[in-house]
């Protein structure tokens, strides 16, 4: 015979009785906290993703503390800071069902389900260990790492429809005129067209090379990580973006994404070097010395420069105040570099930089992003060092050749 049970807010299997005719999920009351947007938990690491009984059951965390966990779109269970050494965590929560038999569906039978997730966590290095009960019975349990939250894709709550509007219109066109591919092309004209009138051709041949090959370094390295990429886009005047769909969900992420620019930039030097000994063509010499001080540039402790982004992810992994101290730092060093070089472009940059310290500071405690560990700052801080060390390496070789044009950026350096 088996029974029928009619959830007013969940759909669910188990093993016990088949469940039919589910109803669409309702506002939740009592035990089970209010609704909330997907806006109001993304500060926070999403720790864990289970099913519960056909609805997504989502745990997300900071490092100060604070736990929340979703049943869909549903708070059903929060937890506060703690001082606490402990690290276990439990959370309770009840459903209500309605409880019928196939031959007398007219009268319900109300019962509920009390559920519970128990979690052990590490942050440092990260460790989750997890424990789900209904009503005292395990469902599920399991083990995560830094490795499964590098690979997760975060939750996203469908959005409510919008009347009509012609900007809604204008905004969409927009959109899908960003997704074609010919956008790239008619950048990279433009691109190739400014660069030749303000110099010539072969420096924006040159320019553009290298530009190319330092995004397709952070190309490579968020394809690395499962993140669905856009491509390359290159902004006539600002240089280039490698383009992803998805957020970085890990400190090491970001330093990793960062720092593979620069490192395809420096491959592309040492390959014009070889390619210098064996063609002795001043060519290749001066494009390896102008890759290499363009990828050096990027590698500044300057937001939102790939070496901001290291800096912060390494810093803020330590300690907030230490990690804004230090971004503050770095912005008055690209300060000083603007007044002494008169560039223009990186007083720009400088302005993007001072919205992300900002914002970075406003969600300090609800980082979503899941810090580097003592053993990944320090790996972090000697990548960074070497890669600086190699690129001005190659500035100072070629220095020694006495050509006056590859000896200014030596003069640069010195200065």
């Amino acid at each position: 015979m088996g029974l029928i049970v009619r959830f007013r807010w969940l759909a669910a299997v188990t093993s016990v009785a088949t469940y039919e005719d589910f109803d669409k999920p309702a506002p939740a009351e009592g035990y089970f906290g209010s609704c909330l947007d997907a806006s109001q938990r993304k500060s926070n690491v999403e720790l864990l993703k289970l099913d519960c009984l056909g609805q997504p059951l989502i745990l997300t965390g900071s490092m100060a503390g604070w736990q929340q966990l979703f049943l869909g779109s549903t708070l059903v269970s929060q937890l506060a800071a703690t001082a606490d050494t402990e690290n276990r965590r439990v959370h309770e929560f009840e459903l209500q069902t309605e409880l019928k038999l196939n031959t007398n569906p007219e009268q319900p039978d109300l019962s509920r389900l009390r559920c519970r997730l128990e979690s052990s966590l590490i942050w440092q290095p990260f460790n989750l260990d997890y424990q789900f009960f209904i009503n005292d019975e395990l469902v599920a349990q399991g083990q995560r790492n830094t490795k499964d939250i590098e690979q997760q894709v975060p939750t996203q709550t469908a959005q409510a429809s919008k009347p009509f509007s012609f900007i809604g219109l204008g905004a969409l066109l927009m959109k899908l005129l960003k997704s074609a591919k010919v956008v790239k092309v008619i950048l990279a004209g433009v691109s190739l067209a400014a660069y030749s009138w303000l110099f010539s051709f072969q420096f924006a041949v040159a320019l553009i090379t290298c530009l190319v090959f330092h995004e397709y370094g952070h190309i490579r390295a968020m394809r690395y990580f499962g993140m669905k990429t856009k491509g390359i886009y290159l902004i006539p005047f600002l240089g280039g973006a490698a383009v992803t769909e998805d957020k970085i969900n890990t400190r090491w992420q970001n330093v990793a994404i960062s720092m593979m620019g620069p490192c395809f930039g420096l491959l592309m030097s040492l390959a014009c070097m070889v390619a210098f000994w064996f063609s002795d063509n001043m060519f290749f010499a001066g494009l390896a010395v102008f890759n290499a001080m363009f990828n050096l540039f990027n590698l500044l402790p300057v937001l939102p420069l790939d070496g901001g982004h290291i800096l912060k992810s390494i810093s803020f992994s330590m300690n907030n105040t230490f990690g804004i101290v230090l971004c503050i730092l770095g912005a008055l060093i690209g300060v000083v570099l603007c007044y002494t070089f008169h560039l223009t472009l990186l007083g720009f940059f400088l302005l993007i930089g001072c919205l992300d310290i900002f914002m970075e500071w406003r969600t300090r405690h609800n980082s979503h992003l899941l810090p580097l560990d003592r053993y990944g700052q320090i790996f972090s801080a000697v990548w960074y060092c070497a890669l600086v060390a190699s690129l001005i390496g190659i500035i100072v070789y070629f220095a020694g050749h006495g050509d006056e044009m590859l000896t200014m950026p030596m003069h640069i350096l010195k200065s």
